[in-house]
């Protein structure tokens, strides 16, 4: 299993990224797949689940309305797109495997941070 995030970067408070996770080494369109994040001296939070279809999608409550999560199933892709980006969205940000409260594999991370 490998996942691999990318589209991190520097955004300005208001700004906005899409961040992409390439997954392989398993049938990506069989499992849900989640955003998790851990900001500066924080435990891990999850952002964002997806089901395997693409057609049901969580959110956690401080980023409801700014963050959409969507997958490519043909492309085993998962993606983030984040609008109205925040100073408190500052973390590196993981692809997982699996729902809100476990998952199996996770990437190596992409960094976000959110200043002026």
């Amino acid at each position: 299993v490998q996942l691999v995030e990318s589209g991190g970067g520097l955004v300005q408070p208001g700004g906005s990224l899409r961040l992409s996770c390439a997954a392989s080494g398993f049938t990506f369109s069989s499992y849900y797949m989640s955003w998790v994040r851990q900001a500066p001296g924080k435990g891990l939070e999850w952002v964002s689940g997806i089901n395997s279809g693409g057609l049901t999608t969580y959110y956690a409550d401080s980023v409801k309305g700014r963050f959409t999560i969507s997958r490519d199933n043909a492309k085993n892709t998962l993606y983030l797109q984040m609008n109205s980006l925040k100073p408190e969205d500052t973390a590196l940000y993981y692809c997982a495997r699996g729902g809100r409260s476990y998952y199996d594999y996770w990437g190596q991370g992409t960094q976000v941070t959110v200043a002026s």
